[in-house]
């Protein structure tokens, strides 16, 4: 048992819907040019941030799984 909720957890995790990999790198370069304004100074900018990026790369890591025919 940890005294913290971890960002991710395996087990229950994960994207519920995994797209193509064009699709999830255009969402992703979205994501980045919005997160790239982000105040450094604010730590709740900064936490959103990171989770926001979290997901998003756990997404595209997930559909170059599924392109190349491996489980995610």
């Amino acid at each position: 048992m940890t005294s913290y909720d971890p960002l991710y957890d395996p087990a229950t995790d994960g994207p519920s819907f995994v797209g193509p990999v064009d699709s999830e790198l255009r969402s992703a370069r979205r994501l980045l040019d919005e997160t790239a304004s982000a105040n450094i100074h604010d730590h709740t900018a900064m936490v959103k941030a990171a989770v926001s990026l979290d997901y998003r790369l756990r997404s595209i890591v997930a559909a170059l799984d599924t392109e190349r025919g491996e489980c995610p």
